[in-house]
């Protein structure tokens, strides 16, 4: 009898339970590494749950032929808290993600259009290259560098996916040569020449 009375009260607990099903982000508010407060669910509109930008090419006349448009949680503040995000990558011919890492999230991408070649290093060192045609995927694990190179004649453009709604990106050039680290550690710390990092440095905007 008090067992049949335990197993009542505990799904009658469990039915009253307050379930959070969604935490639309709150971009007024600070980020945290748990993510934006929530708005209030009765400010909550259809719409915070629908993206449209990644149904339009982006700007491709750059440095690297190529455009990255987001659909992380600053973007889509509906994906707060879910753990995943999107995002369109355009590349015109001879266009290029430069290697980069994200250091939140794995990546997975799948080709629209056109041809793409496609790598990662291992922390290993070990190296995993791919030309994709439409239709194909590759995944890149987390934290590891890697890239995306238009390897046709025409524009190629593909959709990736993260296991984060923030994976943050770092480039390893401007890492490298986009700040004001002084050329004499860069020197020290690479195998590049001064003349080498000075030359890098101004194409890509750094100091020191």
């Amino acid at each position: 009898m008090m067992r049949t009375i335990f197993l009542l009260s505990l799904l009658f607990a469990l039915s009253n339970a307050s379930v959070q099903d969604f935490c639309v982000a709150n971009l007024k508010r600070a980020d945290t590494p748990a993510g934006y407060p929530c708005i209030r669910p009765i400010h909550v509109k259809a719409t915070d749950f629908v993206f449209s930008g990644l149904g339009t090419p982006g700007n491709t006349t750059n440095i690297i032929s190529a455009a990255v448009t987001p659909a992380f949680v600053a973007q889509f503040p509906g994906l707060n808290g879910l753990g995943l995000s999107t995002a369109r990558l355009d590349l015109a011919p001879k266009g290029v993600i430069p290697m980069h890492t994200h250091p939140g999230a794995s990546e997975v991408l799948y080709v629209l259009d056109g041809s793409i070649t496609a790598g990662f290093v291992s922390s290993a060192n070990a190296v995993y290259v791919q030309t994709l045609k439409p239709g194909q995927v590759m995944i890149f694990p987390q934290g590891l560098l890697h890239f995306q190179i238009n390897a046709g004649k025409s524009s190629a453009a593909a959709i990736v996916t993260f296991n984060s709604a923030s994976p943050g990106l770092q480039i390893l050039d401007f890492a490298l040569f986009a700040n004001n680290l002084p050329t004499e550690l860069v020197v020290g710390t690479t195998f590049l020449d001064a003349t080498t990092v000075k030359k890098l440095k101004g194409v890509l905007g750094g100091t020191g």
